[in-house]
């Protein structure tokens, strides 16, 4: 548990909700999930009934109502222990795709998804990234033209977490002229006429469903329009704070399980007469291992704690976010090293967590346009 000074007696109680969850209905299925390519939908409603899906939603549609950055940083990280990022990924894909549904969605679109959401009886996606283009947001290319009482959605949207078995999808839409004054959002039923998906295979997060997305000139109610027209661009760039800081928990929960990995290995492993330990290079690598952990969640639960407090650290996310990703990276590799052959075998939560560096180093922004985003925030 952590012994942040950030954290409540509340807070501890979730962490262990959390973590009991998992141990028990998680992890002892993650090696089959993932050579399935996919998890039972009924965890959806598990993770529903212990309210994992309520934190920031209002209480009128079943949520919590606060909306604590702890609190989700939680989720993640526990979540995330089970060594297999794909399950967090897709089980958490409502926390980047429905807060803009309740921030700007009409009161009939949030009582026709959002309740359902928070019991975990309908899944959300996001739609953004598009085969063109990922984080040029603002250049995105499918469009939603208004035709009386609907608007017609043609392009497509691809890399899309849950693409393939959710309900509904938060897509972003150029419905104006070009850059980001010109994009709109819309939530697009799975139901509509012109849409389909196909699955993507990929290197790690096996067990999250990934799809390319194709709207063949699908009607769309105007009534699913979130906002106004052409305003949809400041929605999407503030939920990204908040999907990068779960990224930043999954990652550091998954650096931690290559730590836990390596160490137990290292204590029980006998070479040249002695534990694995005992050799002052591996016991180097573990105290490196630990030392940027603890720097990393530190930092994470201080913009955490920051952005509760009503800030707005979007350099200092962007730059956590690069930490982080460096941090599994680093975590991921020298685990590999200490467990040897071992690490290299399907079924190791080291190798599982090593081939899911790259898509965590990629997603909700990549290093180098986190970099970016930094020093443009930071005015240099």
């Amino acid at each position: 548990m952590s012994n942040s000074p950030f954290y409540s007696e509340d807070h501890g109680l979730f962490r262990r909700t959390v973590r009991e969850f998992v141990a028990a209905e998680i992890t002892p299925h993650v090696n089959d999930w993932d050579e399935a390519g996919g998890f039972p939908r009924e965890l959806y409603r598990q993770a529903g009934e212990l309210g994992l899906f309520g934190v920031g939603f209002a209480a009128e549609y079943g949520g919590l109502g606060e909306h604590d950055a702890l609190l989700l940083c939680i989720i993640a990280e526990e979540v995330a222990r089970c060594g297999a990022g794909g399950v967090g990924a897709s089980l958490f894909s409502n926390y980047i795709s429905a807060p803009p549904i309740q921030l700007a969605g009409s009161d009939a679109v949030k009582n026709e998804v959002l309740p359902g959401m928070l019991t975990g009886d309908i899944v959300c996606a996001l739609g953004i990234t598009e085969p063109g283009g990922g984080s040029d947001v603002a250049n995105l290319k499918t469009t939603a033209t208004r035709t009386g009482d609907h608007y017609v959605v043609s392009g497509q949207k691809t890399f899309i977490t849950t693409g393939m078995r959710a309900d509904y999808v938060t897509t972003a839409v150029r419905t104006g002229g070009p850059g980001p004054s010109g994009v709109s959002l819309l939530v697009i039923p799975a139901t509509v006429d012109g849409f389909s998906r196909t699955s993507i295979s990929k290197m790690g997060w096996w067990c999250s469903d990934t799809a390319t997305l194709y709207f063949d000139e699908c009607p769309v109610p105007a009534e699913y329009l979130l906002g106004v027209e052409n305003a949809g661009f400041p929605i999407i760039m503030n939920n990204f704070n908040y999907e990068r800081l779960q990224l930043i928990a999954g990652m550091v929960g998954a650096a931690q399980v290559c730590f836990d990995e390596a160490l137990a290995w290292a204590r029980d492993r006998t070479t040249f007469g002695q534990r694995l330990a005992d050799h002052q290079v591996i016991r180097h690598k573990l105290v490196e291992m630990d030392r940027t952990i603890n720097a990393t969640r530190a930092w994470m639960e201080l913009l955490a704690w920051q952005i509760n407090q009503g800030e707005r650290p979007v350099a200092e996310v962007a730059e956590c976010k690069v930490q982080a990703s460096l941090t599994m990276e680093l975590c991921a590799r020298e685990a590999a090293q200490i467990l040897g052959g071992a690490s290299y075998a399907r079924g190791n939560p080291v190798e599982r967590i090593y081939r899911e560096v790259r898509v965590n180093a990629i997603g909700g922004g990549s290093e180098e346009i986190m970099r970016d985003l930094a020093a443009r925030q930071l005015g240099i």
